[in-house]
């Protein structure tokens, strides 16, 4: 065989377009067995300083985590029958090799050794936190227990790896799997439905080999636009009726139903936390966490809700009015929300989301995100003709204010049929400082918009841009890191209920009307958004917001109590757990066959089982962090891309990693704990005094 483009030097970035799933096997057995011989002779070596231990170990692993985790994301953005095969063949190996590495009773006493040592005294603050978190680590994978026990513990870690796999998998298909056509003879069916939704329709009709037609699938950008303006109730219920049975018992294809997997997951996790001497899966996840026990967080959820259901209860009473009213809609279905609502927003702030997205132009809001990045920050971002996994990939060099190298940033915006549905962030190499210089980051970021059509550019929803700019934060985390070793990057060793600060945080820019102006040039004209349309967009921020705030808590106190359980839950148990939450909290219950666990791949497939509450928790830190921005404005001109302000977010959270608690960063920049006062002023909450 030809290079493997697997097997590029670290150093180097990789040609993703060279990369076959024939690839896959060769490189992954030969990266693993090199691992595995240089982690043997790390552990049978002399002494435990770190230039014995930790820098060899890292040597030895780097090459095979980047390369799988390539194989990861084309698994993830390009999926094929081909890749998908193998991938699942070298994950058990993947996962047995990673597994035996948490176990390695020679190289957990060497640390052990090294934390008990002189040297490790002589370490910087960074490499002290290595061996710490190292430490830490191990203790969590295992290496204490023994005998039979060690053994069902590796069973258990390939048995969740395999689980989880499916489980996405099974989402994939079953959305993949769905469509409806209708003739363009009906074209009665899909009024209401904006013209660019409907020529991306009828283009994915035609690429199918039906002419004449309209292509309807259950990917976001065709998903929610029938779901907004299609005026055929029938289509709205049968389109939501398809989404919410995605990949279960109520679905047409029975193959794909997740019931089971939902089960073993939970069963699995439960005895892992046991193995390890922990009540429950949950309190084992939060040892990784700012949150201190399940209880907390379960008390930090319901005080969210208790602040923020009657303003739920309150949006949902006006869209009944409305419904009723103005849309002769007797009882306000699940499946007519999001029209109502977007009818509602039409008549009380006079404007429509498809009217905003004329302003919002692929390449003028990229070029806007670049813009409020190079403000804030210092940054510059480089376009290059780096090779990518699909066409729609652009690269990028992105540069700091002195114009040193920071790190690479593949984009890849549109959604597409083998394409995992939503959007995020992932690094394929972290900054590491080496003798021969240093290695910057590769960075991936993964959105799912509506692609461009014939000579139009793609046109992106306010919700779209708010979209980006929140996985830009994660890009940021990643691409601005001063941190020289690897263990303490942001991503590996930032508190996860902490990792989506620096993303929820640029959210909050695409409401200042500064910045509207660099993102906004409309698809025809070319003018920025109106100030006029502006002001009705910003007086629609908190429309609905109530609602919004207690769906996120419901997914967020199911997740934490389903983890709760010392022992596996059946699928009847899992219902029953939403059902009570959304007693709790929710204020609309969506039909008896709904089927929303059985797609939150979150929970299932993306490693936030026992910790959906985070994206709530960084919410306050986040809309904390930005009131700094809002403060320093108030004397400058009402302008939040405040530069001062940047560059110490900057120096204070986003380039220092995991080199320290997310608590201190955060401290550090804000001069004090966090508190929840701006979340619930942002939200539009009546605020009262409070810390977290």
């Amino acid at each position: 065989m030809s290079h493997n483009p697997l097997l590029t030097p670290i150093n180097e970035l990789v040609d993703y377009s060279a990369i076959q799933a024939s690839h896959v096997v060769p490189a992954i057995d030969q990266l693993l067995a090199q691992a595995k011989t240089a982690v043997e002779q790390v552990q049978d070596s002399e002494g435990h300083s770190w230039e014995t231990l930790v820098d060899p170990l890292e040597d030895a692993v780097a090459p095979l985590w980047r390369a799988w985790t390539i194989v990861g994301h084309l698994n993830s953005v390009v999926n094929t029958p081909e890749l998908r095969d193998a991938y699942n063949s070298r994950l058990p190996h993947v996962t047995e090799f990673s597994t035996w590495l948490g176990l390695n009773a020679k190289l957990f006493a060497k640390y052990q050794a090294l934390r008990a040592s002189d040297d490790y005294t002589q370490l910087s603050k960074a490499r002290q936190r290595v061996v710490d978190l190292a430490l830490r680590d191990f203790r969590l994978s295992g290496v204490e227990l023994e005998g039979a026990q060690r053994e069902r513990y590796a069973e258990l870690s390939e048995q969740q790896a395999a689980a989880s796999q499916r489980f996405s998998e099974n989402v994939l298909d079953s959305i993949d799997g769905w469509h409806l056509l209708i003739p363009f003879e009906d074209s009665s069916r899909v009024a209401g439905i904006p013209a660019d939704v409907l020529q991306a329709a009828a283009t994915a009709a035609k690429a199918a080999g039906h002419e004449q037609s309209y292509l309807l699938t259950l990917k976001m950008p065709c998903y929610l636009p029938v779901m907004q303006y299609a005026q055929d109730r029938f289509l709205r219920e049968t389109l939501y009726r398809a989404y919410a049975t995605i990949a279960s018992d109520q679905a047409e294809d029975l193959s794909k139903d997740n019931s089971k997997v939902i089960e073993e997951l939970l069963s699995l996790r439960a005895e892992e936390a046991q193995l390890l001497g922990y009540q429950h899966f949950a309190e084992l996840r939060l040892e990784t966490r700012m949150a201190e026990s399940a209880e907390q967080v379960v008390s930090f959820l319901h005080d969210l809700a208790k602040r923020s259901k009657a303003f739920a209860q309150q949006d949902l009473t006006e869209l009944k009015a409305f419904a009723h009213t103005h849309l002769q809609l007797d009882e306000l279905m699940p499946w007519d929300v999001p029209y109502a609502a977007e009818r509602l927003r039409e008549q009380r702030y006079d404007y429509s989301e498809d009217e905003i997205k004329q302003y919002f132009t692929e390449p003028t809001v990229l070029k806007g995100l670049f813009t409020v990045t190079q403000r804030l920050f210092g940054l510059s971002f480089q376009a290059i003709s780096a090779p990518g996994w699909h066409a729609d990939v652009q690269a990028y060099e992105v540069y700091n204010s002195t114009q040193q190298l920071k790190g690479y940033l593949y984009i890849d915006l549109y959604a597409r049929t083998g394409k995992q549905g939503g959007a995020w962030v992932n690094s394929e190499r972290e900054r590491r400082l080496t003798a021969d210089g240093v290695d910057v980051p590769v960075v991936y970021l993964v959105c799912n918009f509506s692609a461009p059509q014939g000579d139009t550019p793609a046109l992106l929803t306010h919700d779209d841009v708010i979209t980006l700019f929140h996985e830009s934060g994660h890009a940021l985390h990643a691409l601005v890191s001063e941190v020289d070793e690897p263990a303490v990057s942001a991503f590996r060793a930032v508190e996860w209920d902490a990792i989506e600060l620096p993303s929820q945080f640029m959210e909050n820019f695409c409401w200042e009307w500064s910045v509207i102006q660099e993102l906004s040039s409309h698809v025809a004209t070319g003018q920025p958004l109106p100030r006029e349309l502006f002001d009705k967009l910003l007086a629609a921020k908190n429309f609905q917001s109530g609602m919004m705030m207690v769906r996120q808590l419901e997914f967020a106190l199911f997740d934490m109590l389903i983890h709760q359980a010392n022992a596996g839950l059946s699928i009847a148990e899992v219902l029953h757990t939403l059902s009570q939450v959304r007693d709790q909290v929710a204020v609309i219950h969506p039909p008896a066959w709904h089927r929303f666990p059985h797609a939150f791949s979150h929970l299932f497939a993306g490693g936030y089982g026992a910790g959906y509450y985070s994206y709530k928790w960084a919410e306050v830190l986040s809309a904390d962090a930005y009131a700094a921005f809002e403060e320093a404005s108030s004397t400058h001109d009402r302008n939040t891309l405040h530069a001062d302000t940047g560059r110490r977010f900057l120096k204070e959270v986003l380039a220092v990693g995991g080199t320290r608690s997310a608590a201190e960063s955060f401290e550090a920049f804000r001069g004090r704990s966090p508190q929840v006062d701006a979340l619930l002023r942002h939200s539009g909450f009546v605020t009262t005094e409070s810390s977290l």
